[in-house]
């Protein structure tokens, strides 16, 4: 396989539209802390076999993981909303060196919970 045909699969790959997430970043000088919002998602991919998903959304900060939030789960829901606010207590000196992680799952109640792929 020529390395232009790995690039075309490559490129394939990435094009898999899995939805939209909105969300709000703030960051609180005075009280050292970094605000965020799952606002909500939309046009998510179905995972369940009625044609729905039962959506969440993990997140935290990398490279520590030490503080790990997670959202209500919204049942039976390809467009779900959360606003639901988190906030991990970080001093400014320090955010330049963090990344926020923020992953979509579908909540399985028998199984292992699946990432939105």
């Amino acid at each position: 396989m020529s390395m232009s045909a790995v690039k075309k699969k490559e490129d394939d790959k990435e094009k898999k539209f899995l939805g939209r997430l909105s969300y709000k970043l703030d960051y609180d000088f005075d009280k050292n802390a970094l605000t965020v919002v799952i606002i909500s998602a939309t046009e998510l991919p179905a995972m369940d076999l009625g044609g729905t998903s039962d959506p969440y959304v993990k997140l935290f900060l990398m490279p520590d993981k030490k503080k790990k939030f997670q959202t209500k789960v919204q049942r039976k829901s390809l467009n779900p909303v959360f606003n639901e606010t988190f906030v991990f207590k970080i001093p400014y000196s320090e955010i330049s060196g963090q990344v926020l992680v923020l992953n979509v799952f579908d909540f399985d109640r028998f199984g292992k919970h699946d990432q939105e792929k």
